[in-house]
C-alpha cells in the first residue's frame, strides 16, 4: 500500500463532521515521511500527520468506475470510508436504499414511499437468481424460497437496525412476497391471513416514537409455512419483550400504542358509545408524549383496517367489542386519581367517574378495586395484614396493574392470530422472518442488545463459514482468518454470576434493591472482565462493551422491570370479573375458546367456560420466573431455530435522525454500520480474497492488456500467464478452479494498468486523427488560397480596365455637364433679376395704392368724428336752455300762489265764495246722484275693463319683454357692428398677406406638384412591391390551407387511430374474457375427470354456492356446509362421518348433482323439441288472443313454486335446527360445539342464498316476458312474410314450402347461452345439505322416470299427428294457391279449438297448465320464426339462382333477372333445391358410426409435422369442411351439429393434451382459421362471395346458416392464438434476457466489471448460454413453422408483432432493474441486437406489421444511455427523444447510468431533476415496468381459397379410408 502512495493518489482521511473526507496526493510518499500533503476536493491544500506509533497511512480510494457496486464485496479496496461512500452515492445520486455487501443486504430507510414493491416487480424477480438484478428485498426473498426447494432446508430471514430503519417495512414486504409468489394450497387464503396479521401486530405492538412514525416495540419471529408443492398452508408468530411500560409513559414527541389513539379517535362511532371515549388528550396514558397525531395518517380509517384484519383471522365482532373495551378500561385506569390520605396511605375519592367506568367495563365492584388499588396484603407464617399504600406506590401499583392487562391482552392476540394462521395440512418447511427491535428504555435496551450479541455471533460464524466453504470448493489454501469473538460478552451476560444471574439473585432477595444489585457487578465484574467498566461519576450505572459499541446502562429500574409484579389481590379481583373475556385473559393454564365460534343470545356476548386452578404451587412457581429468564429462555430457542435454518441478513440503516427523505448522515451512518456487522463482513472478505474472477470474464475484461502471442486456446492458461506478468507478488492472487481469488486493491491495480493502456491507446487513436484532420485542413486551406488568388487577380485586372473606361466616359460626361451647368446657372440668374425687378415695382405700386387708400379713409373718418361732435355741442346746449327754462317758470309759479293763499284767508273773499252756495248745493246733490248712477255704470264698465286691461297689460308685458330683447339684441349689433368694422380691417389686412403669401404657395406648389410626381413613381414601385406581396401572400394562404388540409387529415387520421385503439381495446377485453371462459372450462374439465373416476364412489356431497355469494360472505373463510337428517340417531352417524368428508369430494357431489339436472334438463327440453318441430306458423294467430292471459298464469304458476318450495325448505331447516337443539347432549352435536356452530351458519347462509336466488328466478322471468313481448312484432313480420309467399306462383310455392318443411325442424335446437342461463339457474337453487341433496335426487330419479313416460306417450301422439298433417299437406298441395294457407290455418284453428273444449271440460286445471305449455311452445315458434325468415329469404335466392342457370342451360327464355317475389309469366319446370346427387363434388361422406373415427384419425392422432411437409397446408380444415358440405348436401341437422361439436371439443382437448408444443398449437389455428374461412367463403352472402369462381359459388351451403357456429369457431380461433403466445413466450422468455444484454454481440465493447460475492450471468457465450443468433434462430422457427402450416399472412404478422413486444419489454424491464446494464456501451450492444432484429424483419417481409414500434421503448432506452447528460440543451433532446418511455422509466435509467470506463461520466443530479421538471407536465401511468402479459387483440381478416374442393385428393396415410368422394 506504502507503494501506491504516489501522486496523484487519491485517498481518505478522517474528518469530524463528513466522518471521512477525499484527499488527492500532490506529492509522492518516501518511506519515513511523518506528514502528507493533500489537497482536498474543494482545492485546499493541508498536510496530514501520520500517526507517529502505527505509521499507517491513509486509505486509498477506489477508481470512479468502482462507485455505486451494487455489491460492497466487488470494491478493489474494502474498508469503512469506501462502504460509506458507495453507499452514500447509491442512496442520494442514484436513490437506490438497497446494496448487497456479500452476504447482508444493506436496505437504508428513504423516508419515502418509492413505487419499487408493486405486483410487476415481484413478478420481474420471481425466478430471478440474487446476483442478476439490482438489490431488493424481493432478492433476498426469493434466494430464500429458491434455497428452501431446491435443498430441502428451513430459510431464515433475520432483520436488524436501529429502531425508525426501516425493519418492519423491510419484514412486511419479504412477507407480502411470499404470500404472492407461492399462493395458497387451499382455498382458504392463507397468504392473504398472513399479510392481514401485519395491521393488528402494528396497532397492538407499534408506537410512534422521536426516531421512526411506526416504531415496533416488540420483537417477532414469523414461520410462513409450506406443504411440499412449496405454498403458504400457515404462519406461526412467536414475540419477545414488549415495551409494557410505554402504556403508562412517553416521552416528549412519542405516543402510546396506536390502538388507543384509534379507539380515541373513532369514539363517535354508535358502537363505541358504552366505551366512553374522547379525545387523546383527555387521557393520561396518551397525552403525555404530547404528540396525540400523526401526519399523513388517519387514525378512524386505521381502526377500519384493523377491525376488518380481525375479521379475516376470524376473531368476530363481539370478541373485537371485548378487546377493545379492555383497551378502554386502561385508558380509564389510566385517568383514575389517587389522593394522600396522610404520609403513609392514599385515597381515591369516592364515585371517582374514570374508575366507575374501568370497574363497568371489565366487570368488577367499584369498593374492591378502589381498596386494592390503595392497599395491599402482607401475609407471614400466622397473619395476613392489610397494609395501606402511599400515594406514589398506589400510582406505581395502578400502572403496574395496567401494563399487566395489556401484556395479557397482546398475548391473548396473538395466541388467536396464530390459531388463525394454523391449518391441518401437514407442514413441509418453513421461511421465518426476524425483526429484531431496538429499545430506549435501560432493561430492554440491555435485554436486546444481549439479542443482538447472539445474533451477531451466529452472524460472524455463518459468514466464517462461508468463506471457507469457497475456498475449499475452489481448493484455494485456507488460512485461518482473525476476527471479532464477542462470547467473553455474551459470557459476561449470562454466564454463572454474569449480569443476568446476580440480576435474578438480587430480585430474590427480600429487600434487594438497584444500589445493592450494582455493588455486586462492581464487586464481581470490575476487577476480573475487561470488558466491564464502572462510570467515574455514577455508582448506580454500569458499562458493557458490545461488539459494536460501550453502552452506559443506569442501573434504576431493572430490578422491578425484572420482577414484573403486580399486586397479587388486584389479579384476584380481575379473576372474579363478571366479563368473561378478561377472565379468559387471566387464566393461563386454561386455552381459550376459539373466537370464531357463534355467540348466542342477545347480548352480543357468551359466557365462556373456566377451569378452575389446579394447583396454586405451580402457578405461583410460574409466576416467580423473571423477565429476563424468560428472555433467555426464548433467546436460546430463537438461536435453536436460526442455527437448524438457512439465515439470510438484512440490515436497516436510519440515514438520519430527522426523518428526512433522501437526506444522508455519515455520522449516523457509520455508527449503524459498525454495530450492525456489516464492516465486519467487509473486514472478514478483505482479510483473504475478497476479490473473485472467473476465468472468462478476467480474459474479457483484461484483453486489453494482453499481446496476441499471449492469447492461448486455453483461457485458463492464458489468464495465469498474463497475471504472473502483470502481478510480480504471488500473493496478490490465487487460482482456484473456476476462479481467480485477489487481495483487496489487485483489482484496482489492474484496472490502473487497464485504464493506462486504453488511454495511451486513445492518445495514439488521437494523435493519428488529428495529424490526418490537420493535413486534410491544410491541403483543402492550400487548395482554396491558390483558387481565391486567381480570382483575385482576375477580377482586379477587369477592375483596372473599366476603371480606365469610366475615367474617359467621366471626362466628357463633366464637359457636357459643367457647360450644362453653367448654362443653367445664368439663365436662373437671369429669370430671378427679372423676377425681382417684377416683385419691387409692384410692391413700390401697391405701397403707393395703400397710402391713398390711407389719406381717403382718414378723411371720411374726420367727417364722420367732426359731425358727431357738433351733434354732441348742440344736444347740451338745448338741455340747458330747457333747465334754465324750468327754472324760471317754477320760480314765477311760486310767487304766484302765494299770492293766492294771501287773498282765500281774506272775509271777502269767504262771502263770494258761500254767495250762491245753496242753489250749488241743490245742484251738486242732483249732480251727485247722476254721477252715483254714472258711477254705477262705470265701476261696470272698469271691471270688464280692469279684465280686459289685464290681458291686454300681459300681452304688453310680453310685447315689452321682446321689444327689451330687441333692444339687447340692437345694442349687440351695434357692438357688432363695431367689431365687425375692426374685424373688416384686420381681414383686409389678412388679405394682402394672403396675396403676399400666394405667391409663395404658388411656388410651393410647384415645388410639391413634383415631388408627389416623384412619390407617384415611388408609390407605383409599392404597390409593384404590394402586388408582389399579394402573390406571396396568396402563396402562403395556399400553403396555410394545404397545411390545414394537412392537419385536418392528421386530425382525421389520429381520430381514426383513436377509434382503432377503442376497437383494439374492446377487442382485447373480448379476448381476455375468453381466455378466462377457456380457462374455467379447463378448470370445469378437470373437476368432471375428477367425478368421472370418484362417480362410483357412493359418499355424500355438497354443492358450492354461487360463486357471488362464496366472493361476499366467505372471501377469506372457507367452511364445507353441513346438514343433518330428520332421524335423529341417524344425524348423530351422519354428523361424525361429515367431520371426515373431505372438501374436495364433496364439490365433486355437489358438480355431479348438477350435471344430472343439467342431463335431465336437456332431455326435457330436447323432447320439448322434437314434438314441437312439426307444428307451423298456422298456430300463431291462436296463440296471439291467449299470450297474455297464459303469461300471467304462468307468472302466478311460477310464483306460487317458488314460494311453496321456499316455505318447505325453511320448514325443513326449521325441522333440522329443533332436531339439533334436542340432541344437545350429544358431543359433536352439542350446542356451543364448534360443528353445531358452524352447521348453524352454514343454515343460515342456505336460507340466504335461496333468498337471493328466489329474487334472481323472478328478474329473469321478467326479462323472459319482456323478450316475449318484443318477439311479438317479429310475430307479425313472419306473418307478412307468409303472404308475400302467397303471392307465389305454384310451382314456385311447391319449391319454397317443400325446403321450409325440410329445414322447420332444425331451427329449434338449443342455444348454448341459453342452455348455460339455465345451468346456472340450476345450480343456484341446488340445496347445500347432504339430506336435501339425497332427497332431490330420490325425487328427480322418480320424477325423471315418470316424465320419460309420459314424453314418450306424447312423443307417440306427435307420430300420430305428424302423419295426420303429411297428410293434409298432400291434400293441400292439390288445392290452388289462393286456398292452401286458408285450409291450412282453418284445419289447424279446428284443431287446437277442439283440444282445448276437451281439456276445459275435462280438468279446468289441466287445461291452465296446457296453456302454459302453449306458452313455452310460442316462445320457440317465435324463435322458429326468425330463422324462418332467414331461411325463405335463402330460397328466394336460389330460387333465382335456379332460374339464371335453367335459362343459361337452354331450359327457357328466361325473363330477366326475375326476383323470387315476382310473379313469371312462363312457366318453370319443377326444380328440387336442396339436393342435386349427380350434379355437385367436393363433398366428402361418411357414416353416423364414424364420426368418432374420423375425429380421431383427423384430429385426435394426427402428427402435425408430417401433413406439414408432405401435404397441402390446411388439409384437415378442407376435409372437415367437405364432410360438412355433405351433411348440409343430404339435409341432416343432427349430423352437421354432431360433427361441428365433435370437431371443436376435439380441437380443444388436442390442445390442453399437447399445448405447449409450439408445432401442434401452430398447425391447429392455421387450420382452425382455414376452416373458418371455408365457412365464410362458401356461406352464400355476397360480402364473401366477390372472390370466388362460379364453380366455388356452386358449392355454397344451400340449407343451413352456419353463422353463430362460426362465431364460435372465431372464439376457439382467439383461443388457440392466445395458446400460440404463451406457448412462444415460455419458449423466448429464457433467451430474452441472455441474448439481448448479458451476451456480447460485438466482442470488446463492454468488458465486465467486478461483480463481488453474488456472481452475475456471465456475458460472454459459453455453451449453452443463449445469444442473439438463438434468438433469431427461434424467430425464424417459428415462422417457417407458421408458414408451413398455412397460417394467414396477415395472423402472422400478428403473431410476430407479439413476440417482438415480449422481447423488448422483457429487455427494457430487466434494463430497469439491472444497474450493471445502464451504461454507454451496453447502448450499443441493445441498438446493434435492435437492428439485427429489424434486418431479420426485412428479410422476411414483415416491416410493415408494426412489430418495429413495438421495440420503440428499448430503442429510447438504448439512445438515452448513449446521448450527452450534461446540458439543459442535453436535456430538452432526452425530453422530445424518449417519448416513448414514461418518465419514471427515464429517470430510472438516468439514476442507474454507470459509467464501465474511466472516461465515462456519471449523471449529476442537478441534470435528472432538470428532466424531471421538463416533463413535470406528461400524463402518463406511473408505472415503471411495461407489462410483459399483455397481448394485442387479434383479428382474423378473410382470406378465401383459390383450391377447389373437387380438385382435393386424401392420402391413404391419413386412414380415412371410410370417407367417400361425391
Amino acid at each position: 500500500i506504502a507503494s501506491s502512495h504516489m501522486y496523484s493518489a487519491r485517498v481518505w482521511i478522517p474528518d469530524a463532521e463528513e466522518v471521512w473526507k477525499s484527499a488527492e496526493l500532490t506529492k509522492d510518499y518516501k518511506s519515513g515521511d511523518v506528514s502528507l500533503q493533500l489537497m482536498l476536493e474543494d482545492g485546499k491544500n493541508i498536510e496530514h500527520k501520520l500517526d507517529p506509533k502505527t505509521r499507517n497511512l491513509p486509505y486509498l480510494r477506489n477508481p470512479d468506475i468502482l462507485v455505486g457496486e451494487n455489491d460492497l464485496t466487488a470494491l478493489s479496496y474494502l474498508h469503512e470510508p469506501a462502504v460509506l461512500h458507495n453507499l452514500k452515492v447509491r442512496f442520494i445520486d442514484s436513490k437506490l436504499i438497497y446494496t448487497y455487501c456479500g452476504i447482508v443486504l444493506v436496505a437504508i430507510n428513504p423516508y419515502e414511499t418509492l413505487p419499487i414493491y408493486g405486483t410487476d416487480i415481484i413478478n420481474a424477480y420471481s425466478g430471478q437468481n440474487m446476483g442478476d438484478m439490482d438489490p431488493h428485498i424481493f432478492a433476498v426473498a426469493e434466494e430464500a424460497y429458491k434455497q428452501m426447494a431446491r435443498d430441502e432446508r428451513n430459510q431464515s430471514i433475520i432483520v436488524s437496525g436501529e429502531s425508525g430503519a426501516g425493519k418492519t417495512v423491510s419484514a412486511k414486504y419479504a412477507m407480502r412476497y411470499f404470500a404472492t409468489v407461492s399462493g395458497s394450497a387451499s382455498e382458504a387464503n392463507v397468504e392473504e391471513k398472513v399479510l392481514a396479521s401485519n395491521p393488528i401486530m402494528e396497532a397492538i405492538g407499534n408506537a410512534k416514537t422521536t426516531r421512526n412514525d411506526n416504531s415496533s416495540r416488540f420483537g417477532k419471529y414469523i414461520e410462513i409455512g409450506f406443504d411440499n408443492r412449496y405454498r403458504i398452508i400457515g404462519a406461526n408468530m412467536r414475540t419477545y419483550l414488549l415495551e409494557k411500560s410505554r402504556v403508562v409513559f412517553q416521552a416528549d414527541e412519542e405516543r402510546n400504542y396506536h390502538i388507543f389513539y384509534q379507539l380515541c379517535a373513532s369514539a363517535h362511532l354508535p358502537e363505541f358509545k358504552a366505551l366512553k371515549l374522547s379525545n387523546a388528550n383527555d387521557f393520561l396514558y396518551t397525552r403525555q408524549g404530547r404528540s396525540p397525531v400523526i401526519d399523513g395518517v388517519d387514525d378512524t380509517k386505521e381502526l377500519c383496517t384493523t377491525r376488518n384484519a380481525f375479521s379475516l383471522l376470524g376473531i368476530n365482532e363481539s370478541y373485537q367489542m371485548g378487546l377493545f373495551q379492555v383497551l378502554a378500561a386502561i385508558l380509564h385506569l389510566g385517568n383514575v386519581e389517587i389522593k394522600d390520605r396522610d404520609a403513609d396511605s392514599s385515597v381515591i375519592p369516592p364515585n371517582n367517574r374514570h374508575l366507575m367506568a374501568f370497574c363497568e367495563l371489565v366487570g368488577v365492584t367499584y369498593q374492591d378495586m378502589s381498596q386494592w388499588l390503595c392497599h395491599r396484603k402482607l401475609k407471614t407464617a400466622t397473619e395476613t395484614y392489610i397494609k395501606p399504600l402511599p400515594r406514589l406506590q398506589a400510582t406505581n401499583a395502578r400502572d403496574a396493574l395496567s401494563k399487566h392487562i395489556y401484556a395479557k391482552l397482546f398475548n391473548w392476540i396473538v395466541e388467536h392470530v396464530n390459531k388463525a394462521l394454523v391449518t391441518n395440512v401437514k407442514q413441509h418447511s418453513f421461511i421465518g422472518v426476524l425483526d429484531i427491535y431496538g429499545f430506549l428504555a435501560s432493561f430492554e435496551q440491555f435485554c436486546i442488545n444481549y439479542a443482538n450479541e447472539k445474533l451477531q455471533q451466529q452472524f460472524n460464524m455463518h459468514v466464517f463459514k462461508l468463506e471457507q466453504e469457497e475456498y475449499m470448493k475452489e481448493q484455494i489454501p485456507w488460512t485461518l482468518i482473525d476476527f471479532y469473538d464477542n462470547q467473553p460478552c455474551i459470557n459476561l451476560i449470562e454466564a454463572k454470576m454474569g449480569v443476568l444471574d446476580l440480576l435474578d439473585e438480587e430480585c430474590r432477595m427480600p429487600k434487594g434493591s438497584d444500589d445493592s444489585w450494582a455493588q455486586k457487578l462492581y464487586n464481581t465484574h470490575l476487577k476480573t472482565c475487561s470488558l466491564f467498566e464502572k462510570p467515574r461519576m455514577s455508582n448506580r450505572a454500569f458499562i458493557i462493551q458490545h461488539f459494536a459499541d460501550k453502552v452506559e446502562y443506569q442501573c434504576e429500574g431493572f430490578l422491578e422491570k425484572n420482577k414484573d409484579t403486580v399486586n397479587e389481590e388486584q389479579i384476584n379481583v380481575m379473576k372474579a370479573s363478571k366479563f368473561d373475556l378478561l377472565v379468559e385473559l387471566f387464566q393461563d393454564e386454561e386455552k381459550a375458546t376459539s373466537p370464531t365460534g357463534h355467540v348466542q343470545g342477545t347480548g352480543g356476548r357468551t359466557r365462556l367456560s373456566i377451569k378452575p386452578d389446579k394447583s396454586r404451587d405451580t402457578s405461583s412457581k410460574e409466576h416467580k420466573k423473571t423477565v429476563g429468564c424468560q428472555f433467555r429462555n426464548s433467546l436460546q430457542m430463537l438461536m435453536d431455530t436460526l442455527n437448524a435454518t438457512t439465515p439470510h441478513y438484512v440490515r436497516c440503516i436510519k440515514p438520519n435522525d430527522f426523518k428526512l427523505a433522501f437526506s444522508f448522515d455519515p455520522k449516523r451512518a457509520v455508527q449503524q454500520l459498525r454495530a450492525c456487522g456489516v464492516l465486519e463482513t467487509i473486514r472478514i472478505s478483505a482479510a483473504g480474497f475478497p476479490s473473485r474472477w472467473t476465468y472468462q470474464e478476467f480474459f474479457s475484461r483484461y484483453r486489453v492488456l494482453m499481446k496476441q502471442k499471449d492469447v492461448l486456446a486455453d483461457k485458463k492458461l492464458t489468464c495465469k500467464n498474463v497475471l504472473e506478468k502483470l502481478v510480480q507478488d504471488q500473493d496478490k492472487y490465487q487460482f482456484g478452479k473456476t476462479k481467480i481469488f485477489f487481495r483487496a486493491g489487485q483489482v484496482a491495480y489492474l484496472e490502473k494498468l487497464r485504464a493506462d493502456k486504453l488511454r495511451a491507446a486513445c492518445i495514439r487513436i488521437q494523435k493519428t486523427i488529428r495529424c490526418w484532420l490537420a493535413r486534410k485542413k491544410y491541403l483543402r486551406k492550400r487548395s482554396a488560397a491558390i483558387t481565391i488568388q486567381r480570382f483575385t487577380r482576375g477580377y482586379q485586372a477587369r477592375c483596372l480596365a473599366k476603371f480606365l473606361r469610366r475615367t474617359q466616359a467621366a471626362t466628357i460626361i463633366q464637359k457636357y455637364q459643367r457647360m450644362y451647368v453653367e448654362r443653367k446657372r445664368y439663365k436662373q440668374k437671369q429669370a430671378a433679376a427679372l423676377a425681382m425687378q417684377t416683385i419691387l415695382r409692384a410692391y413700390m405700386a401697391r405701397q403707393k395704392y395703400q397710402a391713398l387708400l390711407r389719406e381717403h379713409k382718414a378723411v371720411i373718418i374726420q367727417k364722420h368724428v367732426r359731425g358727431w361732435l357738433a351733434r354732441c355741442w348742440y344736444k347740451r346746449c338745448l338741455e340747458a336752455i330747457v333747465y334754465l327754462q324750468c327754472c324760471i317758470r317754477r320760480m314765477r309759479a311760486k310767487r304766484e300762489l302765494k299770492k293766492l293763499k294771501i287773498e282765500a284767508r281774506s272775509v271777502e273773499h269767504f262771502k263770494k265764495l258761500n254767495k250762491g252756495m245753496e242753489n250749488k248745493i241743490m245742484q251738486l246733490q242732483r249732480k251727485i246722484d247722476e254721477q252715483s248712477k254714472e258711477n254705477r255704470l262705470v265701476n261696470e264698465r272698469l271691471v270688464s275693463l280692469e279684465s280686459s286691461y289685464t290681458v291686454e297689460s300681459e300681452r304688453m308685458r310680453g310685447e315689452l319683454s321682446r321689444l327689451r330683447g330687441v333692444e339687447e339684441d340692437a345694442k349687440n349689433k351695434a357692438n357688432q357692428v363695431s367689431s365687425l368694422l375692426e374685424e373688416l380691417e384686420r381681414l383686409k389686412k389678412e388679405l394682402s398677406a394672403t396675396q403676399q403669401e400666394k405667391k409663395t404657395i404658388e411656388d410651393w406648389a410647384q415645388s410639391y406638384r413634383d415631388e408627389m410626381e416623384k412619390m407617384v413613381a415611388e408609390l407605383k414601385d409599392q404597390n409593384g412591391l404590394l402586388k408582389k406581396e399579394k402573390d406571396d401572400l396568396n402563396r402562403l394562404i395556399q400553403e396555410q390551407s394545404q397545411q390545414m388540409t394537412e392537419k385536418m387529415t392528421r386530425a382525421i387520421a389520429e381520430e381514426t387511430q383513436q377509434l382503432e385503439t377503442d376497437l383494439n381495446e374492446e377487442r382485447s377485453r373480448y379476448q381476455n374474457l375468453l381466455s378466462e371462459h377457456l380457462r374455467l372450462e379447463e378448470k370445469y374439465d378437470d373437476l368432471k375427470e375428477e367425478m368421472a373416476l370418484s362417480s362410483n364412489v357412493s359418499k355424500p356431497g355438497h354443492r358450492r354456492t354461487d360463486s357471488t355469494h362464496s366472493s361476499n360472505e366467505s372471501e377469506y373463510t372457507y367452511n364445507s356446509e353441513y346438514a343433518e337428517l330428520e332421524d335423529g340417531t341417524r344425524g348423530r352417524e351422519v354428523r361424525k362421518l361429515i367431520l371426515r368428508i373431505d372438501t374436495s369430494l364433496t364439490l365433486k357431489l355437489q358438480k355431479r348433482v348438477t350435471e344430472l339436472e343439467q342431463d335431465k334438463q336437456l332431455l326435457r327440453n330436447e323432447l320439448e323439441n322434437r314434438e314441437e318441430q312439426l307444428q307451423r306458423a298456422s298456430y300463431i294467430n291462436v296463440f296471439l288472443f291467449q299470450a297474455r292471459g297464459a303469461e300471467l298464469e304462468y307468472e302466478s304458476l311460477k310464483r306460487q313454486e317458488l314460494e311453496s318450495e321456499n316455505k318447505k325448505l325453511k320448514h325443513n331447516l326449521e325441522e333440522m335446527r329443533k332436531s339439533l337443539l334436542g340432541n344437545a347432549a350429544t358431543g359433536a352435536g352439542a350446542p356451543g360445539s364448534p360443528a353445531y356452530k358452524v352447521l348453524l351458519e352454514q343454515l343460515s347462509a342456505s336460507c340466504e342464498e335461496l333468498e337471493v336466488r328466489k329474487e334472481e328466478v323472478l328478474i329473469l322471468r321478467s326479462q323472459l316476458v319482456s323478450q316475449k313481448e318484443a318477439m311479438h312484432h317479429k310475430v307479425e313480420t313472419a306473418l307478412d312474410i307468409l303472404y308475400d309467399v302467397s303471392k307465389l306462383k305454384d310451382d314456385e310455392v311447391k319449391q319454397a314450402y317443400v325446403g321450409l318443411k325440410d329445414t322447420n325442424r332444425y331451427f329449434l335446437q338449443p342455444l348454448l347461452f341459453l342452455t348455460s342461463i339455465m345451468m346456472l339457474i340450476s345450480v343456484s337453487f341446488s340445496l347445500t345439505s347432504l339430506r336435501l341433496l339425497e332427497h332431490q335426487l330420490q325425487t328427480q330419479r322418480r320424477t325423471y322416470d315418470n316424465e320419460v313416460e309420459s314424453l314418450r306417450s306424447e312423443l307417440q301422439n306427435v307420430k300420430e299427428e305428424n302423419n295426420r298433417q303429411q297428410q293434409l299437406l298432400a291434400q293441400n298441395l292439390q288445392l290452388p294457391p289462393e286456398a292452401r294457407i286458408e285450409a291450412s290455418l282453418q284445419h289447424e284453428i279446428t284443431r287446437l279449438t277442439n283440444e282445448n273444449l276437451e281439456l276445459m271440460a275435462d280438468d279446468p286445471t289441466a287445461s291452465r297448465e296446457a296453456r302454459v305449455v302453449i306458452l313455452r311452445r310460442m316462445v320457440d315458434l317465435m324463435e322458429q320464426l326468425e330463422k324462418q325468415d332467414r331461411t325463405i329469404r335463402k330460397l328466394k335466392k336460389q330460387l333465382k339462382v335456379y332460374s339464371k342457370r335453367i335459362g343459361e342451360m337452354g331450359a327457357g327464355q328466361t325473363e330477366g333477372q326475375t326476383s323470387p317475389g315476382q310473379m313469371v309469366d312462363e312457366p318453370i319446370h319443377p326444380v328440387n333445391i336442396p339436393r342435386r346427387e349427380k350434379d355437385f363434388q367436393g363433398m366428402l361422406e361418411y357414416k353416423k358410426e364414424d364420426e368418432m373415427k374420423l375425429v380421431k384419425n383427423l384430429i385426435l392422432e394426427l402428427k402435425p409435422r408430417g401433413v406439414a411437409v408432405n401435404l397441402i397446408p390446411g388439409l384437415p380444415a378442407y376435409i372437415l369442411f367437405m364432410c360438412l358440405r355433405h351433411a348440409d348436401y343430404v339435409n341432416d341437422d343432427q349430423k352437421v351439429r354432431t360433427l361441428l361439436t365433435s370437431t371443436i371439443n376435439s380441437i380443444k382437448k388436442i390442445l390442453k393434451k399437447r399445448g405447449d408444443d409450439f408445432e401442434t398449437v401452430s398447425f391447429w389455428l392455421a387450420n382452425t382459421c382455414r376452416f373458418l374461412h371455408c365457412l365464410k367463403q362458401y356461406s352464400g352472402d355476397e360480402q364473401f362471395m366477390k372472390h370466388n369462381t362460379s364453380r366455388q359459388n356452386e358449392h355454397c351451403l344451400s340449407n343451413f346458416d352456419l353463422a353463430e357456429y362460426r362465431q364460435v369457431i372465431s372464439d376457439l380461433a382467439i383461443q388457440i392464438y392466445q395458446q400460440l403466445i404463451k406457448c412462444m413466450e415460455n419458449i423466448l422468455q429464457p433467451m430474452i434476457v441472455s441474448g439481448m444484454l448479458e451476451h456480447e454481440t460485438i466482442q470488446g465493447v463492454s468488458g465486465v466489471k467486478p461483480t463481488g460475492l453474488r456472481k452475475r450471468t456471465s456475458s460472454i457465450a459459453d455453451e449453452g448460454t443463449y445469444t442473439l443468433d438463438s434468438i433469431l434462430r427461434q424467430l425464424s422457427a417459428f415462422h417457417s413453422t407458421m408458414c408451413q402450416h398455412g397460417t394467414d399472412p396477415e395472423l402472422i404478422k400478428q403473431v410476430v408483432k407479439q413476440q417482438f413486444y415480449i422481447i423488448g419489454a422483457v429487455t427494457l424491464n430487466n434494463l430497469l432493474l439491472r444497474k450493471d446494464m445502464c451504461s454507454w456501451s451496453k447502448g450499443m450492444q441493445i441498438r446493434y441486437n435492435v437492428s439485427q432484429l429489424e434486418e431479420w424483419l426485412r428479410d422476411k417481409g414483415l416491416m410493415t406489421c408494426g412489430a418495429k414500434e413495438t421495440l420503440e421503448p428499448l430503442i429510447q432506452a438504448a439512445q438515452l444511455l448513449q446521448v450527452k447528460k450534461k446540458t439543459d440543451e442535453d436535456a430538452e433532446a432526452i425530453c422530445s427523444m424518449c417519448h416513448a418511455l414514461t418518465t419514471a422509466q427515464i429517470v430510472k435509467v438516468l439514476n442507474l447510468y454507470t459509467p464501465v470506463n474511466e472516461f465515462e461520466e456519471r449523471v449529476s443530479v442537478a441534470f435528472i431533476r432538470t428532466i424531471q421538471t421538463r416533463l413535470r407536465d406528461r400524463c402518463e401511468s406511473p408505472q415503471l415496468l411495461m407489462d410483459t402479459k399483455m397481448i394485442y387483440p387479434v383479428t382474423f381478416p378473410f382470406n378465401p381459397s383459390c383450391l377447389a374442393l373437387e380438385t382435393i385428393q386424401i392420402p391413404s396415410s391419413l386412414n380415412l379410408g371410410f370417407l367417400t368422394r361425391v
